[in-house]
């Protein structure tokens, strides 16, 4: 504390002192002009002043003292011996250990210097230049004269032409020389800079051992200031860096600061020795405390600083003096629009880099993180290493930051800035200098853009993987405050101002921290013109951009990582990967905490609405986007269009892996609210709440819904319940439902077990797990069964709903029935199957869907309505014996079929049952009953017939055949009631309709078809003699007649029609016929016989 006060007295005596010293310059520089070398007199003063202060002793010099003469010898040449200061100069040059200079010597000179600064001459020169300043200052004892007299030493000795740059250089230069010797005879400049490493100690430390004293602290930091202008007059970082000047500075010129700059470019260079990079060090600590220490900053920014009202002069040095208020206040101003000069925007970068580059220069961070240093990142010191590892830390991906460390981290953001700047960040800058390179080219550098477009990149071919933790891990603090990302700031200042009621860029609010600002500005994105008070395109454009950089990372949102933390450790842990933990957190839904299911669901929701958001998806679909879905991505309000486009394009070719799954994935997240379909929300919300009041579940709400159209549609009410524009709407939630089985959660959940035995290797989408499902339903267990049977039902009412069926027919739908509403679709697909330009795949299709309907009457609603009164007339017992939920395997319709037989139906439900009969003797597969208990001999009998690939009716043929062959008492019973299904009508037996389509054509013509007619007239036809058939028919009908014996013999008729219609068919039905009719007259004459005998009798019993 001494020297603190002692400053006064060395520099009045050092200005005396080397105002008389003979100008020259410093080491290794020209002699100075004969004209400036001053005469003896004051070397006679100070020598006085030497020997105690007794006479003028002008003759007397330093190099012939004794205790000297060796080291001058030594260290000093020849002609600096003939003037004492020259010699003074030389000999306190010396700092190497093995040329130190003795003791004795340097006691000499101590006393030597010291006499000098007790001249009364000049103190009174300087009291009386200096006086204003003098009388400004109220604190009484204040060491301003030391630097009052360099400011005014023009005045002070005015015989001196101080025109000549390099006699104002040295004499400054050697003043400081004097003035860091003053205290300490054995170094120069060491005590002033142990004071200064004591002041940057103390700033660091929460409870410092020793502190110094305000006085002390305000003369350091002048005495910094002081030697701002050249590094000779620091004395302590002039020895330490001479060689690193040389080495590194060595064109640079001396004056106003360059050197330190030089320097402080140079500071992590390997090169740099470690005694020059602590004094850099230190002096760059000082600046961070007084900006004036910083010669170049402080004049370069001296008129902004007064235009912006950044400082207050003549008030303590307190914060307007630190550079991060000073960097804040002109940041401020920048950000607001404001011109500040351009040679002080570049002392601002450079000081921004400084910053970043070395964290200790931050006291902040030393108090706040040091526990977080030394445990995560001990030896990462240079070039902002240290500052990204805490920042690492502080995105969970290393541990954790205390919140004071994460505070200081964020605190020293927003004093650099790099959101405007990337390059002030040169970690981040060394790491991305090849991506901005190739992918940024277009972007000039240091344009703040350029984050932005490393954020386009991030997780592409053109990132590295350097670049990529670097730019994440500033990207963490930048995506806290909205202030911080330059464009943002520059396109939303005046939304967030009129609507969020924001403060200016370096004033924070506790009612408004920042991190609220921009959840303020998203929510106005997204208002429509109705709900008002909507951004401005150019803002809505940079929030949109923010929160694709947001959907990369969830820790890029605040919010959403400050809320979630529990349940990404509890449920995310192993979803490392790019994006999964945001997945992670939508399939875990129902299982997060309140206030991360909130967030969550906000986010889902506003997807849902701008499915853009999700840039990794959009990434990924950008072939399918491109080619089908350009117009709607276009557009600048999504409004849900963009995913629902892709849902329907998710099958096309140019549909890659990647955006299918992540396709899927959304459509799995919107089955959990209702609200995560923006369409069907928008569309739906007021039914909803009037109709399914409490019910959350998107799938629950479709249900409930169509459940209420479907009543509304079957009681023919005047009015629908739910609206119109809800009705289409969930028709399109409906068919998206159909594509995959997970969108069905019911269903899903009930046959889990069923597609991990049966489907294991089918792949999910294309609705193909439910086709497996289908195909092998009789293997299901019982709840899964019973889930397929309804869905089932449920698409054979509305065909539209079956995806398979509508996705393979596709084409033929346009064709064939583009007016047929959606509930008769199958119905003409049917009729139009055997068309000679139907296709292949749709045709087995609709084969597949006709065999499902004959399997159950339920599944055949068109059979089902026709049918209504004859099912529990005619096949009641069936319905009694079956048991709920069971499919019935064909029996009913086989009932109705023997029932068609017999000619007993409703005319409804005989056309329908007609058509079935037609169709399942064309391929035997329509006929469930026959292919059940028919399997064995189907596959030993008619083998070929079986493997056609199209199927005419030839395996029932061959059935019919092989009847005596057949050994199977079911078998043998289903080929007898084809037999005798055919007898009804010639058109359900296809082999012999086509055998006798021509006599059909010309001897039956006029008779109508049905109830037997036209194969009556057949079989009398081939009885006719005179009437010629075609030898294929004539030997079919033959055929016929022996199996209709064969038939009658192992097969009795079951009631008096069944009797009939076998005498009708029969060969003999001449015969019988006339035996018939004989037989019934003989009976008539009996019984007309017994009649006149009764009568008789009756009439002799009353004559008595």
């Amino acid at each position: 504390m001494v020297l603190c006060g002692c400053v006064r007295s060395c520099c009045l005596g050092l200005v005396l002192l080397f105002l008389a010293l003979a100008a020259r310059p410093a080491a290794g520089g020209p002699p100075p002009p004969a004209s400036l070398v001053v005469s003896g007199g004051l070397a006679a003063a100070g020598l006085r002043g030497l020997r105690g202060g007794g006479g003028s002793g002008s003759g007397w010099k330093l190099s012939e003292e004794a205790v000297c003469r060796e080291d001058v010898v030594r260290l000093c040449s020849k002609h600096s011996w003939a003037t004492n200061l020259a010699v003074l100069e030389c000999l306190q040059d010396v700092r190497e250990p093995d040329n130190e200079i003795s003791s004795d010597c340097n006691h000499l000179l101590w006393n030597y210097k010291l006499n000098l600064t007790t001249d009364p001459k000049f103190e009174s020169v300087a009291r009386e230049v200096c006086k204003s300043t003098i009388a400004e200052v109220k604190a009484p004892g204040r060491t301003i004269l030391p630097s009052c007299s360099i400011e005014h030493i023009f005045h002070i000795w005015p015989g001196l032409d101080w025109s000549k740059g390099y006699c104002m250089n040295y004499f400054s230069f050697n003043l400081f020389k004097g003035l860091l010797l003053l205290r300490d005879a054995h170094s120069q400049g060491e005590v002033v800079a142990c004071l200064e490493k004591g002041l940057v100690k103390e700033a660091e430390e929460t409870d410092p051992q020793i502190r110094v004293s305000d006085q002390c602290k305000k003369a350091i930091l002048r005495v910094a200031e002081l030697s701002s202008d050249d590094f000779h007059l620091d004395r302590h970082l002039y020895f330490a860096c001479r060689d690193d000047r040389e080495r590194f500075c060595e064109n640079t010129q001396a004056g106003e600061g360059r050197v330190y700059k030089c320097l402080f470019n140079h500071k992590f260079e390997e090169s740099m020795s470690e005694k020059c990079r602590d004094a850099l060090t230190t002096r760059q600590k000082l600046i961070a405390q007084d900006y004036k220490v910083s010669y170049s900053l402080a004049k370069s920014c001296k008129s902004d600083l007064k235009k912006y009202r950044c400082n207050v002069e003549n008030l303590p040095r307190s914060r307007e003096a630190r550079l991060s208020y000073l960097l804040m206040c002109l940041e401020s101003a920048v950000h607001r629009g404001r011109q500040v000069s351009s040679e002080c925007q570049g002392e601002m970068l450079d000081y921004r880099r400084m910053l970043m580059e070395d964290f200790s220069l931050s006291p902040e961070i030393i108090l706040s993180c040091r526990g977080e240093i030394e445990h995560h990142c001990s030896g990462l010191h240079r070039k902002g290493r240290t500052l990204h590892c805490l920042m690492k830390v502080a995105r969970g991906e290393k541990g954790n930051v205390g919140l004071n460390c994460q505070q200081a981290l964020q605190t020293l953001i927003q004093e650099t800035d790099p959101g405007a700047d990337y390059r002030i960040d040169r970690a981040l800058n060394e790491a991305c200098e090849l991506v901005i390179q190739t992918a940024c080219k277009h972007i000039r550098s240091g344009d703040p853009m350029i984050l932005s477009c490393l954020m386009e990149h991030l997780y592409t071919e053109k990132m590295v993987e350097d670049c990529e933790h670097r730019l994440l891990e500033l990207q963490y603090f930048i995506s806290r405050d909205w202030k911080l990302d330059t464009v943002l700031y520059h396109k939303c200042q005046g939304d967030a101002s009129r609507l969020c009621h924001t403060h200016s860029w370096n004033e924070t609010s506790e009612l408004m921290p920042p991190g609220a600002v921009f959840s303020c500005l998203y929510r106005h994105a997204y208002r429509t013109e109705e709900q008002g008070r909507r951004l401005s395109r150019e803002c809505r454009a940079e929030v949109q951009r923010i929160l694709h950089q947001r959907a990369m990372d969830v820790k890029l949102d605040p919010g959403l990582q400050d809320k979630c933390m529990i349940d990404l450790g509890k449920w995310c842990s192993e979803k490392t990967e790019t994006g999964q933990e945001l997945e992670c957190l939508q399939d875990h839904l129902d299982d997060l905490v309140s206030d991360c299911r909130d967030i969550v669901g906000n986010l889902t929701e506003l997807e849902s609405e701008d499915i853009q958001i999700e840039a990794l998806l959009m990434r990924a679909c950008e072939p399918i986007i491109q080619t089908s879905c350009h117009e709607v991505a276009d557009n600048q309000i999504d409004s849900g269009d963009l995913m629902e486009c892709l849902i329907q394009n998710k099958h096309q070719k140019e549909m890659n892996e990647k955006c299918a799954i992540g396709v899927t994935h959304f459509q799995l997240v919107q089955m959990k609210d209702f609200r995560f379909s923006y369409k069907f929300k928008m569309a739906c919300k007021e039914d909803v709440l009037k109709l399914c009041p409490n019910i959350k579940k998107k799938v629950d709400v479709v249900i409930c819904l169509s459940t209420t159209v479907r009543n509304d549609t079957l009681q023919d009410a005047k009015e629908h319940r739910v609206s119109l524009k809800c009705r289409k709407q969930l028709r399109v939630e409906e068919l998206e439902m159909t594509e995959d089985i997970r969108l069905e959660p019911e269903l899903y959940e009930a046959c889990k077990s069923d597609i991990k035995n049966y489907c294991q290797n089918v792949p999910y989408g294309n609705a193909q797990i439910i086709e497996c499902l289908k195909e092998i339903k009789k293997q299901l267990s019982t709840r899964c069964h019973q889930k397929v049977f309804k869905l089932q039902e449920t698409e054979m009412m509305d065909p539209e709903l079956d995806y398979t069926l509508m996705r393979v027919c596709k084409q033929m739908i346009k064709r064939f029935c583009p007016e047929a509403d959606s509930k008769n679709m199958l119905q003409c697909l049917k009729q139009n199957k055997n068309s000679e330009v139907m296709d292949p795949k749709c045709k087995q299709m609709i084969t597949k869907r006709q065999i499902t309907q004959n399997t159950d009457y339920r599944l055949n609603p068109v059979l089902r309505k026709a049918c209504k009164a004859d099912i529990p007339k005619f096949c009641q017992n069936i319905l009694n014996r079956a048991k709920d939920d069971a499919e019935l395997e064909g029996q009913v319709i086989s009932c109705l079929k023997l029932k068609y037989a017999d000619q007993h139906l409703s005319p409804g439900c005989e056309d329908q049952i007609q058509v079935i009969i037609q169709e399942s003797a064309l391929d035997y597969r329509l006929d469930p009953q026959l292919q059940m208990h028919c399997s064995d001999e189907i596959s030993s009998l008619c083998a070929e017939e079986a493997a056609a690939q199209e199927q005419t009716g030839q395996v029932e043929e061959c059935l019919k055949v092989n009847l005596l062959k057949i050994k199977t008492e079911m078998c043998k019973k289903e080929v007898l009631n084809m037999l005798k299904e055919s007898k009804a009508d010639i058109f359900v037996d296809p082999v012999l309709h086509t055998a006798c389509a021509l006599d059909i054509k010309h001897h039956c013509a006029a008779i109508p078809p049905g109830r037997g007619r036209q194969m009556s007239c057949l079989m009398e036809a081939l009885e006719d003699k005179r009437v010629r058939l075609q030898p294929e028919c004539k030997k079919r009908l033959n055929d016929r007649i022996e199996m209709w014996s064969y038939a009658a013999k192992v097969a009795p008729a079951e009631g008096f029609s069944d009797l009939a219609m076998q005498v009708m068919t029969s060969p003999s039905k001449n015969y019988i016929l006339s035996v018939i009719t004989v037989s019934i007259c003989v009976l008539f004459l009996i019984g007309l016989m017994c009649g006149r005998i009764t009568k008789r009798v009756t009439r002799e019993l009353k004559d008595r």
